[in-house]
């Protein structure tokens, strides 16, 4: 049974979003939102490597078959967990799907053994910046022309410690 997007008036039950590591057939998807979505973004290429080096923290949302959202999450040697992008199809934001995927990602971060979870993001991503903050990321320094266009990034951290796991 195929579930209509517009039946729930542009909101989507979250139960009805599938969180699942991402497969190859889903890059197309992925390289699309990313373009939606940002300013600069990744080559393909950048997505195939990741894919095949963390296929167990490049996590894909699903609704009625088709890529809505992404998370790319690594361990790092220093036991830190990077959220290296994360991004939704702009149809679809407003769901909380944003939230489910770092939800999920981080959960298998810490698994693995991250001590913490960082990330950057743009010091004029104030919607971001909430729902990091929501989560439990606190800013830790601001980066002067992270940015490509020459903006500053926050670098944000959790500790693992700290996360208060699923709501």
């Amino acid at each position: 049974m195929s579930v209509s997007f517009r039946q729930f008036g542009g909101r989507i039950p979250l139960a009805m979003v599938a969180i699942r590591p991402a497969k190859l057939f889903d890059i197309p998807d992925v390289v699309r939102i990313e373009r939606e979505s940002f300013r600069e973004e990744y080559p393909r290429g950048v997505f195939l490597v990741f894919l095949e080096n963390n296929p167990d923290t490049f996590l894909v949302a699903e609704y009625n078959g088709k890529v809505i959202g992404y998370v790319m999450g690594y361990l790092r040697p220093d036991l830190e967990g990077h959220i290296m992008s994360i991004a939704v199809d702009p149809a679809y934001r407003g769901n909380g799907i944003g939230s489910a995927l770092l939800t999920e990602v981080i959960e298998r971060l810490i698994s693995k053994g991250a001590r913490y979870i960082g990330l950057e993001v743009r010091v004029s991503n104030e919607k971001a910046i909430r729902l990091y903050e929501r989560l439990g990321f606190r800013k830790i320094k601001r980066i002067i022309g992270y940015y490509a266009d020459g903006e500053d990034a926050y670098y944000m951290l959790m500790p693992a410690e700290e996360w208060g796991g699923r709501n």
